[in-house]
Protein backbone atom coordinates (compact mmCIF):
# COMPACT_ATOMS: atom_id res chain seq x y z
CA UNK A 1 0.00 0.00 0.00
CA UNK A 2 1.19 3.56 -1.18
CA UNK A 3 1.04 6.32 1.56
CA UNK A 4 -2.39 7.33 0.37
CA UNK A 5 -3.87 4.21 0.52
CA UNK A 6 -2.45 3.83 4.28
CA UNK A 7 -4.14 7.31 4.85
CA UNK A 8 -7.57 6.19 3.07
CA UNK A 9 -7.38 2.65 5.68
CA UNK A 10 -6.56 5.24 8.35
CA UNK A 11 -9.58 7.14 7.57
CA UNK A 12 -11.68 3.58 7.17
CA UNK A 13 -10.73 2.65 10.97
CA UNK A 14 -11.32 6.09 12.40
CA UNK A 15 -15.00 5.53 11.10
CA UNK A 16 -15.30 2.42 12.40
CA UNK A 17 -13.92 3.62 15.84
CA UNK A 18 -16.11 6.30 15.64
CA UNK A 19 -19.46 4.01 14.62
CA UNK A 20 -18.40 1.47 17.75
CA UNK A 21 -18.52 5.05 20.33
CA UNK A 22 -22.03 6.06 19.04
CA UNK A 23 -23.20 2.07 19.92
CA UNK A 24 -21.58 2.45 22.78
CA UNK A 25 -23.39 5.62 24.16
CA UNK A 26 -26.97 4.31 22.77
CA UNK A 27 -25.59 1.20 25.36
CA UNK A 28 -24.95 3.86 28.39
CA UNK A 29 -28.37 5.67 27.56
CA UNK A 30 -29.60 2.22 28.15
CA UNK A 31 -27.85 2.22 31.14
CA UNK A 32 -29.01 5.51 32.52
CA UNK A 33 -32.66 4.28 31.29
CA UNK A 34 -32.03 0.83 33.87
CA UNK A 35 -30.44 2.76 36.53
CA UNK A 36 -33.75 5.62 37.00
CA UNK A 37 -35.87 2.71 36.56
CA UNK A 38 -33.96 0.75 39.74
CA UNK A 39 -33.80 3.82 42.15
CA UNK A 40 -29.63 3.43 41.34
CA UNK A 41 -26.84 6.30 41.62
CA UNK A 42 -25.65 7.23 38.19
CA UNK A 43 -22.04 6.80 39.31
CA UNK A 44 -20.60 3.32 40.19
CA UNK A 45 -17.14 4.06 41.33
CA UNK A 46 -16.64 -0.11 41.29
CA UNK A 47 -18.03 -0.45 37.97
CA UNK A 48 -15.33 2.13 36.43
CA UNK A 49 -12.64 0.75 38.09
CA UNK A 50 -13.36 -2.57 36.52
CA UNK A 51 -13.59 -0.89 33.24
CA UNK A 52 -10.40 1.14 33.54
CA UNK A 53 -8.44 -1.56 34.92
CA UNK A 54 -10.16 -4.14 31.92
CA UNK A 55 -8.73 -1.22 29.37
CA UNK A 56 -5.47 -1.52 30.74
CA UNK A 57 -5.44 -5.47 30.43
CA UNK A 58 -6.44 -5.36 26.86
CA UNK A 59 -3.79 -2.93 26.06
CA UNK A 60 -1.02 -5.01 27.53
CA UNK A 61 -2.20 -7.83 25.40
CA UNK A 62 -2.52 -5.76 21.67
CA UNK A 63 0.56 -3.93 22.54
CA UNK A 64 -0.43 -0.67 23.27
CA UNK A 65 0.42 1.76 25.98
CA UNK A 66 -1.74 1.48 29.00
CA UNK A 67 -2.02 4.70 29.94
CA UNK A 68 -3.10 5.90 26.42
CA UNK A 69 -6.44 3.09 27.06
CA UNK A 70 -6.74 4.23 30.12
CA UNK A 71 -7.04 8.13 28.91
CA UNK A 72 -9.53 7.10 26.02
CA UNK A 73 -11.59 5.36 28.36
CA UNK A 74 -11.98 7.98 30.91
CA UNK A 75 -12.94 10.52 28.17
CA UNK A 76 -15.68 7.90 27.35
CA UNK A 77 -16.60 6.89 30.79
CA UNK A 78 -17.13 10.92 31.83
CA UNK A 79 -19.08 11.62 28.42
CA UNK A 80 -21.19 8.69 29.16
CA UNK A 81 -22.02 9.91 32.79
CA UNK A 82 -22.74 13.44 31.16
CA UNK A 83 -25.06 11.84 29.36
CA UNK A 84 -26.80 10.08 32.10
CA UNK A 85 -27.14 12.56 34.24
CA UNK A 86 -28.63 14.49 31.68
CA UNK A 87 -31.14 12.65 31.02
CA UNK A 88 -31.66 11.67 34.83
CA UNK A 89 -32.21 15.61 35.29
CA UNK A 90 -34.79 15.89 32.57
CA UNK A 91 -36.72 12.96 33.95
CA UNK A 92 -36.67 13.89 37.42
CA UNK A 93 -37.06 17.46 37.41
CA UNK A 94 -39.96 19.53 38.73
CA UNK A 95 -40.66 22.29 36.68
CA UNK A 96 -43.22 21.10 33.99
CA UNK A 97 -45.48 23.96 34.19
CA UNK A 98 -43.72 26.04 36.40
CA UNK A 99 -41.52 29.18 35.67
CA UNK A 100 -38.54 30.40 36.49
CA UNK A 101 -36.80 33.68 36.29
CA UNK A 102 -33.03 34.37 36.27
CA UNK A 103 -32.19 37.68 36.98
CA UNK A 104 -28.60 38.30 34.82
CA UNK A 105 -29.33 35.81 32.67
CA UNK A 106 -27.32 37.32 29.63
CA UNK A 107 -23.67 36.49 31.85
CA UNK A 108 -21.96 33.23 32.12
CA UNK A 109 -23.35 31.71 35.07
CA UNK A 110 -26.48 33.15 34.80
CA UNK A 111 -26.80 31.60 31.54
CA UNK A 112 -25.77 28.18 33.21
CA UNK A 113 -28.55 28.31 35.35
CA UNK A 114 -31.14 29.30 32.56
CA UNK A 115 -30.17 26.28 30.94
CA UNK A 116 -30.10 23.78 33.75
CA UNK A 117 -33.61 25.02 34.74
CA UNK A 118 -34.95 24.89 31.53
CA UNK A 119 -33.94 21.47 31.45
CA UNK A 120 -36.02 20.34 34.20
CA UNK A 121 -38.85 21.84 32.57
CA UNK A 122 -38.92 25.50 33.75
CA UNK A 123 -40.52 28.54 31.21
CA UNK A 124 -37.79 30.40 31.65
CA UNK A 125 -37.35 34.28 31.50
CA UNK A 126 -34.33 35.87 31.65
CA UNK A 127 -33.87 39.83 32.88
CA UNK A 128 -30.83 41.02 31.86
CA UNK A 129 -30.07 45.10 30.39
CA UNK A 130 -27.42 44.05 28.66
CA UNK A 131 -27.35 43.82 25.15
CA UNK A 132 -25.94 40.30 24.40
CA UNK A 133 -28.02 37.80 22.10
CA UNK A 134 -29.76 35.03 24.32
CA UNK A 135 -31.47 32.80 22.02
CA UNK A 136 -34.18 29.87 23.58
CA UNK A 137 -36.12 31.86 26.25
CA UNK A 138 -38.16 34.87 27.05
CA UNK A 139 -36.39 38.08 27.88
CA UNK A 140 -36.83 41.52 29.40
CA UNK A 141 -34.26 44.22 30.71
CA UNK A 142 -35.60 45.13 34.15
CA UNK A 143 -36.14 42.11 36.24
CA UNK A 144 -39.46 44.33 37.74
CA UNK A 145 -41.06 44.18 34.58
CA UNK A 146 -40.96 40.16 34.55
CA UNK A 147 -44.14 39.47 36.73
CA UNK A 148 -44.42 38.20 39.82
CA UNK A 149 -45.51 34.29 39.43
CA UNK A 150 -41.62 32.77 39.44
CA UNK A 151 -41.80 29.04 41.36
CA UNK A 152 -38.03 30.12 41.55
CA UNK A 153 -35.95 32.92 40.99
CA UNK A 154 -31.95 33.09 40.83
CA UNK A 155 -29.62 36.42 40.81
CA UNK A 156 -27.02 35.76 39.06
CA UNK A 157 -25.52 39.52 38.72
CA UNK A 158 -22.87 41.01 40.01
CA UNK A 159 -22.66 41.12 43.71
CA UNK A 160 -23.31 45.05 44.24
CA UNK A 161 -26.36 45.15 41.57
CA UNK A 162 -27.22 41.53 43.58
CA UNK A 163 -27.33 42.98 46.68
CA UNK A 164 -29.65 45.86 45.28
CA UNK A 165 -32.05 43.27 43.51
CA UNK A 166 -32.57 41.45 46.95
CA UNK A 167 -33.15 44.45 48.53
CA UNK A 168 -35.61 45.53 46.03
CA UNK A 169 -37.63 41.98 46.30
CA UNK A 170 -38.24 42.49 49.75
CA UNK A 171 -39.43 45.96 49.22
CA UNK A 172 -41.89 44.41 46.43
CA UNK A 173 -42.79 40.88 48.16
CA UNK A 174 -41.36 38.94 45.43
CA UNK A 175 -42.70 35.60 45.84
CA UNK A 176 -41.16 31.56 45.38
CA UNK A 177 -37.87 30.36 46.02
CA UNK A 178 -35.24 33.10 45.46
CA UNK A 179 -31.66 32.32 45.78
CA UNK A 180 -28.25 34.17 44.57
CA UNK A 181 -25.52 32.73 43.61
CA UNK A 182 -22.55 35.00 44.58
CA UNK A 183 -19.02 33.79 45.18
CA UNK A 184 -19.09 36.08 48.23
CA UNK A 185 -21.75 36.80 50.64
CA UNK A 186 -20.32 39.60 52.80
CA UNK A 187 -22.45 42.39 50.20
CA UNK A 188 -25.19 40.38 50.42
CA UNK A 189 -25.95 39.60 53.87
CA UNK A 190 -28.21 42.50 55.23
CA UNK A 191 -30.29 41.92 51.68
CA UNK A 192 -30.70 38.29 52.58
CA UNK A 193 -31.61 39.60 56.03
CA UNK A 194 -34.23 41.93 54.72
CA UNK A 195 -35.74 39.32 52.50
CA UNK A 196 -35.79 36.65 55.20
CA UNK A 197 -37.58 39.06 57.38
CA UNK A 198 -39.73 40.19 54.92
CA UNK A 199 -41.36 36.90 55.22
CA UNK A 200 -39.51 35.71 51.77
CA UNK A 201 -38.50 32.01 50.87
CA UNK A 202 -35.05 32.72 50.29
CA UNK A 203 -31.50 31.37 50.33
CA UNK A 204 -27.89 31.25 49.32
CA UNK A 205 -26.45 29.11 47.08
CA UNK A 206 -23.12 29.10 45.60
CA UNK A 207 -22.16 26.97 42.74
CA UNK A 208 -18.22 25.81 42.87
CA UNK A 209 -17.64 25.45 39.03
CA UNK A 210 -17.93 27.97 36.28
CA UNK A 211 -19.98 28.15 33.15
CA UNK A 212 -18.07 25.23 31.05
CA UNK A 213 -19.10 23.07 33.08
CA UNK A 214 -21.22 19.98 31.55
CA UNK A 215 -21.09 17.01 34.60
CA UNK A 216 -21.38 18.17 38.27
CA UNK A 217 -20.24 14.73 39.66
CA UNK A 218 -16.98 15.93 41.70
CA UNK A 219 -18.30 19.61 41.78
CA UNK A 220 -18.94 21.36 44.59
CA UNK A 221 -22.66 23.15 45.29
CA UNK A 222 -22.86 25.33 48.50
CA UNK A 223 -26.06 26.61 50.46
CA UNK A 224 -26.20 28.62 52.97
CA UNK A 225 -29.08 29.37 55.04
CA UNK A 226 -30.28 32.93 55.08
CA UNK A 227 -33.15 32.30 57.82
CA UNK A 228 -35.51 29.94 55.53
CA UNK A 229 -34.42 26.36 56.01
CA UNK A 230 -37.34 25.59 53.51
CA UNK A 231 -35.87 27.62 50.78
CA UNK A 232 -32.37 25.96 51.48
CA UNK A 233 -34.22 22.67 51.31
CA UNK A 234 -35.74 23.28 47.70
CA UNK A 235 -32.56 24.90 46.64
CA UNK A 236 -30.87 21.38 47.40
CA UNK A 237 -33.84 19.27 45.55
CA UNK A 238 -32.85 21.42 42.16
CA UNK A 239 -29.41 19.56 41.93
CA UNK A 240 -30.77 15.96 43.78
CA UNK A 241 -30.58 14.40 40.01
CA UNK A 242 -26.96 15.80 39.26
CA UNK A 243 -24.21 14.18 41.29
CA UNK A 244 -22.45 17.21 42.61
CA UNK A 245 -21.75 17.17 46.16
CA UNK A 246 -23.76 18.99 48.55
CA UNK A 247 -22.59 20.89 51.40
CA UNK A 248 -24.53 23.44 53.99
CA UNK A 249 -22.84 25.94 55.91
CA UNK A 250 -23.46 29.59 57.52
CA UNK A 251 -22.62 32.42 55.64
CA UNK A 252 -19.93 33.67 57.97
CA UNK A 253 -18.12 30.67 57.23
CA UNK A 254 -18.31 30.27 54.33
CA UNK A 255 -16.67 33.76 53.46
CA UNK A 256 -14.12 33.31 56.07
CA UNK A 257 -13.04 29.98 53.75
CA UNK A 258 -13.63 31.48 50.78
CA UNK A 259 -11.20 34.05 51.56
CA UNK A 260 -8.38 31.37 51.28
CA UNK A 261 -10.36 28.78 48.45
CA UNK A 262 -10.73 31.82 46.23
CA UNK A 263 -9.29 34.84 47.28
CA UNK A 264 -5.62 33.19 48.23
CA UNK A 265 -5.50 30.84 44.86
CA UNK A 266 -6.24 34.08 42.71
CA UNK A 267 -3.76 35.95 44.47
CA UNK A 268 -0.74 33.56 43.75
CA UNK A 269 -1.75 33.19 40.27
CA UNK A 270 -2.08 36.77 39.89
CA UNK A 271 1.23 37.34 41.58
CA UNK A 272 2.59 34.54 39.65
CA UNK A 273 1.53 36.23 36.09
CA UNK A 274 2.19 39.32 37.57
CA UNK A 275 6.07 38.54 38.25
CA UNK A 276 6.52 36.69 34.37
CA UNK A 277 4.81 39.83 33.18
CA UNK A 278 7.76 42.20 34.84
CA UNK A 279 10.80 40.18 34.37
CA UNK A 280 11.03 41.17 30.54
CA UNK A 281 11.86 37.74 29.90
CA UNK A 282 10.02 36.18 26.76
CA UNK A 283 7.23 33.90 27.41
CA UNK A 284 8.35 31.94 24.15
CA UNK A 285 11.82 31.55 25.56
CA UNK A 286 10.12 30.71 29.01
CA UNK A 287 8.08 27.86 27.51
CA UNK A 288 11.20 26.78 25.54
CA UNK A 289 12.54 25.12 29.00
CA UNK A 290 9.64 25.08 31.27
CA UNK A 291 8.94 22.58 33.57
CA UNK A 292 6.31 20.43 34.56
CA UNK A 293 5.75 22.07 37.83
CA UNK A 294 6.06 25.57 35.74
CA UNK A 295 3.20 24.13 32.58
CA UNK A 296 1.06 22.91 35.19
CA UNK A 297 1.14 26.45 36.87
CA UNK A 298 1.04 28.49 33.62
CA UNK A 299 -2.40 26.59 32.64
CA UNK A 300 -3.32 27.65 35.93
CA UNK A 301 -2.54 31.32 35.91
CA UNK A 302 -3.70 31.93 32.08
CA UNK A 303 -6.73 30.55 32.95
CA UNK A 304 -7.08 33.18 35.88
CA UNK A 305 -5.17 36.06 34.16
CA UNK A 306 -8.56 35.28 31.50
CA UNK A 307 -11.74 35.80 33.61
CA UNK A 308 -13.23 38.99 34.85
CA UNK A 309 -10.68 41.20 36.65
CA UNK A 310 -13.63 43.02 38.40
CA UNK A 311 -15.40 39.89 39.76
CA UNK A 312 -11.73 39.65 40.82
CA UNK A 313 -10.87 42.32 42.55
CA UNK A 314 -14.74 41.87 43.95
CA UNK A 315 -13.89 38.90 45.45
CA UNK A 316 -10.72 40.18 46.96
CA UNK A 317 -11.78 43.53 48.52
CA UNK A 318 -15.40 43.12 49.97
CA UNK A 319 -14.96 40.09 51.67
CA UNK A 320 -14.54 41.16 55.68
CA UNK A 321 -11.57 38.08 55.76
CA UNK A 322 -10.40 38.77 52.66
CA UNK A 323 -7.20 40.23 53.98
CA UNK A 324 -6.05 37.26 56.37
CA UNK A 325 -4.94 35.39 53.63
CA UNK A 326 -2.91 37.98 51.59
CA UNK A 327 -1.21 39.09 54.82
CA UNK A 328 -0.21 35.40 55.72
CA UNK A 329 0.87 35.01 52.41
CA UNK A 330 3.39 38.07 52.34
CA UNK A 331 4.68 36.59 55.73
CA UNK A 332 5.02 33.12 54.18
CA UNK A 333 7.31 34.44 50.93
CA UNK A 334 8.99 36.99 53.71
CA UNK A 335 10.18 33.36 55.08
CA UNK A 336 11.14 32.18 52.27
CA UNK A 337 13.23 35.33 51.23
CA UNK A 338 14.85 35.27 54.34
CA UNK A 339 15.80 31.81 54.42
CA UNK A 340 17.04 32.21 50.83
CA UNK A 341 19.07 35.47 51.85
CA UNK A 342 20.68 33.85 54.70
CA UNK A 343 21.46 30.86 53.47
CA UNK A 344 19.31 29.35 55.81
CA UNK A 345 18.51 25.38 54.38
CA UNK A 346 16.80 24.28 57.99
CA UNK A 347 14.35 27.18 57.82
CA UNK A 348 13.61 26.15 54.27
CA UNK A 349 12.96 22.65 54.65
CA UNK A 350 11.00 23.62 57.62
CA UNK A 351 8.44 25.29 55.73
CA UNK A 352 8.32 22.31 52.77
CA UNK A 353 8.07 20.01 55.93
CA UNK A 354 5.19 21.76 57.60
CA UNK A 355 3.55 22.12 54.60
CA UNK A 356 3.54 18.93 53.29
CA UNK A 357 2.24 17.77 56.57
CA UNK A 358 -0.71 19.76 56.02
CA UNK A 359 -1.65 18.65 52.98
CA UNK A 360 -1.22 15.08 53.44
CA UNK A 361 -4.85 15.59 55.68
CA UNK A 362 -6.18 15.58 52.80
CA UNK A 363 -5.59 12.25 51.51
Amino acid sequence: MDLDELRQRLNEIDRQLLELIAERQSVVEKVGEHKLSKGQATRDYAREKQVLDGARNSALELGIAPDVAEQVMRQLIQTSLTRQERARVRAEGQGKGRKALVVGGAGKMGRWFADFLDSQGYAVTIADPSGDAVTGFARVADWRDAGNDFTVTVVAAPLKVSAQVLSEMADSRHSGLIFDIGSLKTPLIDSLAKLAAAGAKVTSVHPMFGPDVEMLSGRHVLFLDAGCSEATREARALFDSTMAQQTEMSLEEHDRLIAYVLGLSHALNIAFFGVLAKSGESMPRLADLSSTTFDAQLAVASRVAREHPQLYYEIQSLNRHGLEPLEALMQVLQEITDSVRKGDEDAFVSLMERGRNYLAART
